[in-house]
């Protein structure tokens, strides 16, 4: 398939949250093994500006300062001292947003990130953004790369039906709660299956400081 370059992350936030639903997120662990890919069905939008949710909000810092580069480079974060969330950046260089990727339906390399899982159940391996980040070995050292080099990148596929996908208020977080930024593929069974309404003390899976 084909690889997707810099121009398609160049959209608005809000828009790219939507238009990642249906292409191919693809994990290469080097030569000799076997490429890991996920379709995304769920994301979740942060912008600095007016959403206390995101980690940009009071601006640049050392932890969030990738959600600053180009769009396209990988945001990476560890989520309340329990899992890895992965996010792509948006927005022109300078100013801060993010799509968090929420949720992926396995398509290929599902045996080895069973193992990474410790799971055969197909439809709970990456029905979250702390289980796709472990199906996928994303972690800290993939923090700032770029969707266009030779770890990561996003394969082009048939974008999703404007009336399958469904919007909602963000998930596990307590700032900024009403704005809905949440975009999924509704009826898909690998969606994360958190109710809007949690709130979690531990492991929250959003944006949020």
């Amino acid at each position: 398939m084909k690889r997707l370059g810099p121009e398609f992350f160049e959209s608005p936030t809000l828009q790219l949250a939507e238009c990642l639903l249906g292409k191919i997120f693809v994990r290469s662990e080097g030569p000799g093994r076997p490429l890991l890919k996920g379709r995304i069905v769920e994301t979740e939008a942060y912008l600095a500006a007016e959403d206390e949710a995101s980690h940009a909000w009071r601006g640049a810092t050392a932890r969030n300062r990738a959600m600053f580069g180009p769009p396209g480079t990988l945001y990476v974060y560890f989520s309340y001292g329990c899992h890895y969330l992965a996010n792509i950046v948006t927005e022109p260089e300078g100013f801060a947003g993010a799509v968090l990727l929420r949720a992926m339906e396995p398509m290929e390399g599902i045996g080895q990130m069973c193992l990474k899982r410790g799971t055969d159940d197909h439809l709970s391996l990456m029905s979250g953004p702390g289980k796709l980040t472990r199906a996928l070995g994303i972690g800290p050292e993939l923090y700032g790369e770029t969707l266009f080099g030779p770890h990561c990148w996003l394969e082009d596929a048939p974008g999703i039906p404007a009336e399958m996908i469904g919007t909602s208020q963000r998930i596990g977080i307590s700032r900024s709660t009403h704005l809905p930024w949440r975009k999924f593929v509704m009826n898909s069974p690998h969606v994360s299956k958190t109710r809007n309404t949690a709130r979690h003390k531990k492991c929250a899976a959003g944006l949020e400081s």
